[in-house]
């Protein structure tokens, strides 16, 4: 089998943290749950240098239907980093998908300044404290055709309360990076340029848009070469970028080994070449690459009992095939 190149893809025990492979901080994203877990602390500590929390900073979190404001679980992540030395990620402030419920409650004449409250209390509470803010989160429509109606378009107009987030959360958290997040920029080209378009259009419009955020949940059925070809036209606007939400599913139900290592086979290229892709910006430009889970057990992929490997450890805090890819990506563009 392995004349034939058939031998599935191993990963070798790790020499060094990943971190210290990186050339940028390499973050992870977290659940409060799991600084309760002494096996979850301990592989974050060794490998990670940067949180991100997965959906205890958003609005869904922090903010209810009654308007009270919760940071518990916020504030204990940034403790932990900071205990550990590691950078904390903001994310996320406005997104389309949460806050409806609230700010439809809220009279007309009240929407604008409750926008801003929101913004100015929650950046303000970690300013100087986090790295960068995911400001706006998933604007860009599913196809890539235009943006997104929602609330927050409803009130502001499409660009317009986008543009709005940027310059309130700019005077709640000067020093810190301001990103526009979105998905499938790689995997759709179509979405890809419409979303540069549209930090193209911001920026010129006076927008305080300074950094670039691809999240990078991977379809690694995509031909070679298009994600090197999305970080290139991204690169051009010269603003930091941030690879904010990596992972690479396989695809559930593999049962079949040969149907297993062909998967795997397509994920270790397609992570190698975002690896590599990155690790071949300008240093300024890279402002850090981060998984979305630290063990594929703690993916979003596999919480409803998958049994998918779409990170760089498995369920033991082992490496994978994955961290290996990694690895080699970045050292290939030393």
């Amino acid at each position: 089998m392995a004349a034939c190149g058939r031998a599935p893809v191993q990963a070798q025990a790790p020499s060094a943290p990943l971190k210290a492979l990186t050339p940028a901080p390499l973050g992870v994203a977290v659940m409060s749950g799991q600084l309760d877990d002494p096996a979850w602390t301990t592989l974050a500590r060794r490998h990670v240098s940067q949180l991100t929390p997965e959906w205890e900073m958003k609005m869904e979190y922090i903010l209810g239907d009654d308007g009270a404001f919760r940071f518990d679980a916020p504030d204990r992540i940034d403790a932990f980093a900071r205990a550990n030395a590691m950078r904390l990620h903001g994310h996320a402030l406005i997104w389309y998908s949460q806050g409806q419920d609230w700010f439809e409650a809220i009279k007309p004449a009240r929407r604008e300044q409750a926008f801003d409250d929101y913004i100015a209390r929650v950046a303000g509470r970690y300013r100087g404290q986090v790295a960068g803010w995911d400001v706006v989160n998933e604007a860009v429509a599913e196809d890539g055709d235009g943006l997104r109606d929602c609330h927050w378009s409803a009130q502001f107009g499409q660009d317009g309360y986008i543009a709005r987030a940027f310059e309130r959360t700019r005077a709640a958290d000067p020093d810190a990076v301001l990103f526009l997040n979105d998905y499938n920029l790689e995997n759709l080209p179509r979405k890809g340029a419409t979303f540069l378009r549209l930090v193209e259009r911001l920026l010129r419009a006076g927008a305080p848009i300074t950094g670039i955020g691809t999240q990078a949940h991977l379809d690694i059925d995509i031909p070679a070469g298009q994600i090197t070809a999305f970080m290139r036209d991204a690169a051009a606007f010269g603003l930091p970028i941030h690879v904010s939400e990596l992972d690479a599913p396989m695809g559930s139900g593999l049962i079949d080994r040969a149907r297993r290592d062909a998967r795997r086979r397509l994920q270790t290229a397609r992570v190698t070449e975002y690896a590599e892709a990155f690790a071949a910006l300008p240093e300024r430009q890279r402002y850090a690459f981060t998984l979305w889970g630290l063990r594929d057990t703690d993916s979003f992929v596999n919480r409803q009992g998958g049994d998918d490997s779409p990170l760089a450890f498995d369920g033991d805090g082992r490496p994978t095939p994955l961290f290996q890819a990694l690895a080699d990506g970045f050292a290939a563009a030393r």
